[in-house]
């Protein structure tokens, strides 16, 4: 096996500072800050702007877009033609 191929993973905490949580993953992301985990390590740390702890999709606060419902309306409001002009 060849080596130096492989790229370099290792222990890194990413921190979600919108919604304050953090976890603890392995990764080839580097950082020069460090936090001290709850097993006593100090981790290389990451801050992202949105994880799924704060992402809509995954809280249940998603819009949803009611696009068969807005096509609707526009039909009522300005006629729902063949779209043929004539």
């Amino acid at each position: 096996m060849k080596q130096d191929k492989h790229p370099d993973y290792h222990a890194v905490v990413f921190r979600d500072r919108a919604a304050g949580y953090a976890f603890l993953t392995r990764s080839t992301a580097t950082s020069d800050q460090t936090i001290d985990w709850d097993d006593g390590e100090s981790y290389p740390v990451v801050d992202v702007e949105i994880s799924s702890e704060s992402h809509p999709f995954y809280t249940g606060k998603a819009r949803t877009v009611d696009s068969e419902g807005r096509v609707a309306a526009f039909e009522r409001r300005y006629g729902g033609g063949t779209g043929q002009d004539g």
